[in-house]
């Protein structure tokens, strides 16, 4: 896989955790149970990850990238997908993962968010 740093990338952020979701075929990113990003493929087969965003944060993306499309079988609006086998620079995509990261520790309570850092 090109991104091949994605796992480690993921797992480097604080309380992130890795599962298999075995209906969806898909290896899930999440803190405290809520996903900041999926690792699949789309319905062709082609392997894709999907991250969470601002709205008009996804739109500039999918404008400036082909790659990157509104989620497959996720939010639109909330959720941008990117194919695996693309060109997107490496450095957007670290950003797509930091910015999905921090909306949903930012959606945590501060009570969880400050136990999470002091571990």
């Amino acid at each position: 896989m090109k991104y091949d740093f994605i796992q480690e990338y993921c797992l480097s952020k604080k309380g992130a955790e890795e599962d298999y979701k075995r209906e969806w075929d898909a290896i899930r990113y999440a803190v405290c149970g809520k996903m900041f990003a999926l690792v699949g493929n789309d319905g062709a087969g082609n392997p894709i990850i999907s991250v969470k965003h601002k709205p008009e944060y996804g739109i500039e993306l999918r404008e400036k990238y082909s790659e990157i499309v509104a989620g497959y079988y996720l939010n639109k609006t909330h959720w941008s997908s990117m194919s695996l086998s693309g060109n997107v620079p490496e450095e957007v995509l670290k950003k797509m993962l930091d910015d999905s990261y921090e909306l949903i520790f930012n959606s945590l309570s501060k009570k969880v968010q400050t136990e999470m850092m002091n571990k």
